[in-house]
């Protein structure tokens, strides 16, 4: 029985390839990413429990990851890292970083601190429902109710509208909403997820040209405000 899954964010193949190779060895899932744009987004859409991190990305420095990331997710991040003094270190975990270990390391050593930093994590519950505003949504039985009525919704705005409360308070951007939907390879699904946002609105909005619950980040995204 597979372990948690964790996430490497190194832009050197050889390091993904031992990394991914150790891992699964001790029953972990293993995804990859290789920029700081794959890794943010492998985080919204996979969650993995844990990131293994190189700081240096061929499009950003990797604490520019953690910091972005930190705006909607308390995952733990090990730094993978060359670097050596206090005030570095410092730094690092100032930037939201959990741990850090100095390269070159040892897999026994890697090993025991991923122990450390998963037994750290809560026990999460995934809520079966999720209640607000005249509005409810019974995730398990596909159903949506406003104002005591059932409205029913495709099965492509059930999945928006269920993604965009499971991160609720937090913006999802344009790109990572379209992965999540259409998958990786979507091309130029921008206009059909505004036209799923525009009929989401119109079914459980009460004023659909000024949402309550589906609010837009101009130039960005998407978020979902409950109460």
């Amino acid at each position: 029985m597979f372990k948690e899954l964790i996430l490497l964010v190194d832009d050197d193949s050889a390091i993904r390839k031992m990394l991914r190779i150790a891992l699964e060895a001790k029953g972990y899932q293993t995804i990859e990413a290789i920029s700081k744009k794959e890794a943010i987004e492998s985080v919204a859409l996979n969650s993995p429990k844990l990131v293994l991190l190189d700081l240096q990305l061929p499009d950003g420095s990797g604490l520019d990851v953690i910091k972005e990331v930190r705006t909607f997710s308390e995952i733990p991040f090990i730094v993978l890292s060359v670097m050596s003094s206090e005030e570095d270190k410092i730094a690092l975990l100032d930037s939201g970083a959990d741990d850090y270990i100095t390269k070159p390391f040892s897999m026994g050593e890697l090993l025991a601190r991923i122990r450390t930093a998963l037994r750290r994590l809560p026990v999460e519950e995934t809520p079966s429902n999720w209640e607000g505003e005249n509005l409810s949504v019974d995730f398990v039985n596909y159903q949506v109710i406003k104002n005591n009525i059932q409205i029913r919704l495709t099965p492509t705005e059930f999945q928006i509208l269920t993604f965009l409360i499971k991160n609720s308070g937090k913006v999802i951007t344009h790109d990572v909403l379209i992965k999540k939907i259409w998958g990786d390879q979507a091309l130029n699904e921008m206009n059909s997820l505004r036209v799923h946002i525009t009929q989401l609105r119109k079914k459980i909005e009460d004023l659909p040209s000024n949402p309550h619950f589906l609010v837009t980040e101009p130039g960005i995204g998407y978020r979902f405000v409950g109460n």
